[in-house]
């Protein structure tokens, strides 16, 4: 038996230790996945004869947990003002997380998280339309 480790900087939440181990499981000869969004660690015990190393690693740099985690820093220009090329927070609601409700807000979708995510995608958008009469209230 072999044993690997790794830090995976963007393991940092409970949903990415299922996703890791989920990858890892697949493969034959993996015995036993160790892995904590705490410390963003993975440790692995595989049986090398059956799988290579590469191969571990290959699978999670794929899934884009190696690497650096970045994160898009805004501006501080304020988000009223026309800036070219400026990054600006906004909320996108995913299927994982269910139900979510916003404020209109016109905002050039992007379709990406405010992190880099992975085992993460956005939600369909759906349009609610409401009755202005209803609202006066």
């Amino acid at each position: 038996m072999a044993s690997l480790s790794l830090e995976l900087p963007t393991m940092f939440g409970d949903h990415h230790v299922v996703e890791v181990r989920r990858i890892l499981f697949e493969f034959d000869g993996v015995s036993e996945v160790y892995a904590s969004s705490g410390f963003g660690v993975v440790e692995v015990e595989y049986n090398s004869k059956k799988t290579p190393k590469k191969d571990l690693v290959a699978a999670l740099e794929e899934a884009g947990y190696l690497g650096d985690f970045a994160i898009a820093t805004e501006p501080s220009t304020p988000a009223n003002e026309d800036v070219d090329g400026a990054f600006f927070r906004h909320t996108e609601a995913f299927e994982q997380t269910g139900n979510t409700m916003s404020f209109e807000q016109e905002v050039n979708v992007q379709r990406s998280p405010l992190w880099p995510c992975p085992g993460m995608g956005p939600v369909k958008t759906k349009l609610l339309e409401v009755d202005e009469e209803t609202q006066d209230g």
